[in-house]
């Protein structure tokens, strides 16, 4: 199949130039997004940023996502990722076999054309030629998979393949586990063939664009919403090294346009004209400018009235998975599979504590909500911060267990939110920066307590934790290293909201 391999180029210099200007799927998606994005990734990745544990989660997510959609065609060839040297030679040799091969199914084909390679992740033999079906781990045709599909169809067909139709397969999110898992209903695939061929014209563009942008000096392209559009770039700190603490990005809520002022040169919060300003943007630029707080002695009197002993502080933590372990359970659903629980029988009485935490590679469902049960009386009084996401994990779990579903109900009930005090200011210190996440609130109010120095600092990286948790399973040392983390994490989200109660009752 010698019209897999890369065309030829004219001449040994223009040869070593096309060199220069490789480009693969990803890096094409990169240069779509952003000219100086893609021109770092090729020639200054040193200036990359460390890849975050929730980032880091996504592209396991995706891995696992892949895999799981081969079952869609089954029994088909697999062309390994291979990072040698002559990687892309080998794979291009392995695909172009097994098409001589006569094989159906091929996942991961592998094919080079005007200096680009791809790899398909499921290549299929139709009856009027070959169907790219191309696998998201999202739930909706996104503008940017159309993109991805259309370079495919652009290297396939210019290396000689006959593509007849090409797909995009997402995940179907109203789909449920009943029994094992259902890769037919977990996936839908959208015909995408005609928007693709009306995007060859575009693509072709786009290629000449990003190579003449690769011939030259990096382009000056400043910040912007393209950053985090549609993915957010892994060179935001260097690109973002410039701007100050406290400006015109760092205010919160909706109202003024951060990047119009920033592109009229208004970059420091004390330079934005207050009259743009909404109540709360107003009120957070001028109490930074003059480090001011707020405190409502009346709110959190009536907020504390709310409460009633015994009070239980809980917080869960969850993961999603777009493939649904287990039953009952659909994609990105979300699972929780730790808590912590601070408790106090009276006012001022002793503090209590317990925890539950999943062993890997089982439902942790029932048995989390077994020792909930055993440890929350019917009428207590639950203090939670953003209640909202407690609900829906008790709710989900009355769902699945329906016969405890009176006494989670007089839970939910009872359930008070600790969160609406700092969301509308009721307090408010000038240090929160316009945030009302635990994450901020809590070491401006109880110094002594923060999150600072602990290996897992938030849900993402507790989820990313606990799936490596489940990895680790047969590496004792390792699964008892990741337990202590996750179970000192969790206890911190409880506590915060003891000393923080604390807090509150001293400011009155």
């Amino acid at each position: 199949m010698g019209t897999i391999q890369a065309k030829k180029v004219g001449n040994r210099s223009s040869a070593k130039k096309r060199r220069g200007i490789y480009l693969s799927k990803s890096l094409y998606i990169r240069g779509l997004q952003c000219h100086k994005s893609l021109y770092m990734e090729k020639f200054q990745r040193d200036l990359k940023s460390e890849t975050t544990a929730e980032t880091q989660a996504l592209f396991d997510g995706g891995h696992m996502v892949g895999e799981i959609a081969q079952g869609l065609f089954p029994e088909g060839v697999l062309i390994p990722y291979i990072e040698t040297e002559n990687g892309v030679a080998e794979q291009l040799r392995l695909t172009s076999a097994a098409m001589k091969n006569r094989a159906k199914v091929i996942y991961e084909a592998s094919f080079q054309h005007d200096g680009i390679f791809v790899k398909v992740d499921i290549l299929c033999k139709g009856n009027r030629g070959w169907e790219i079906y191309e696998v998201k781990g999202g739930t909706k045709l996104a503008p940017v998979y159309l993109d991805d599909a259309a370079l495919q169809y652009y290297v396939l067909t210019g290396a000689g393949i006959k593509v007849n139709k090409t797909y995009i397969s997402y995940i179907n999110n109203g789909y449920v586990r009943k029994g094992a898992l259902d890769v037919q209903k977990l996936f839908t695939s959208e015909d995408i063939t005609k928007q693709v061929k009306e995007k060859q014209t575009f693509v072709i563009k786009q290629l000449k664009k990003q190579r003449q942008m690769l011939s030259g000096k990096i382009p000056k392209i400043d910040i912007g919403p393209h950053c985090s559009d549609p993915y957010e770039c892994d060179f935001w700190d260097h690109c973002w090294k410039q701007i100050p603490d406290d400006s015109v990005f760092d205010v919160r809520e909706r109202g003024i346009d951060a990047y119009a002022l920033y592109a009229k040169g208004i970059i420091k919060q004390k330079d934005i004209p207050l009259d743009l300003l909404n109540k709360k943007q107003h009120q957070q630029v001028v109490a930074t400018m003059k480090k001011q707080n707020a405190i409502d002695k009346k709110k959190i009197r009536e907020f504390l009235e709310t409460l009633s002993y015994p009070l239980y502080f809980l917080d869960f933590e969850t993961f999603m998975s777009a493939i649904p372990l287990y039953e009952g359970v659909k994609p990105y659903q979300q699972i929780p599979f730790q808590y912590s629980l601070h408790y106090q029988d009276k006012k001022g009485g002793k503090l209590y504590h317990t925890e539950f935490l999943s062993e890997p590679g089982t439902d942790p469902r029932k048995p989390l909500l077994e020792k909930l049960l055993a440890e929350i009386p019917d009428d207590a009084c639950i203090l939670t911060y953003n209640m909202s996401f407690e609900k829906r994990v008790l709710k989900e779990l009355t769902s699945q267990y329906p016969k405890h579903k009176k006494i989670i109900e007089k839970w939910i009930d009872n359930i008070q939110d600790l969160m609406p005090l700092f969301r509308r200011r009721d307090v408010y210190f000038w240090k929160f920066k316009g945030s009302y996440s635990i994450k901020n609130v809590l070491p401006v109010l109880v110094p002594k307590l923060s999150y600072d120095g602990l290996e897992i600092a938030d849900g993402g990286a507790a989820m990313d934790a606990y799936h490596k948790m489940c990895i680790a399973k047969d590496n004792p040392e390792e699964l008892a290293q990741i337990k202590d983390n996750l179970l000192e994490y969790c206890k911190v989200d409880t506590l915060a909201m003891v000393r923080i109660l604390d807090t509150l009752g001293e400011l009155i």
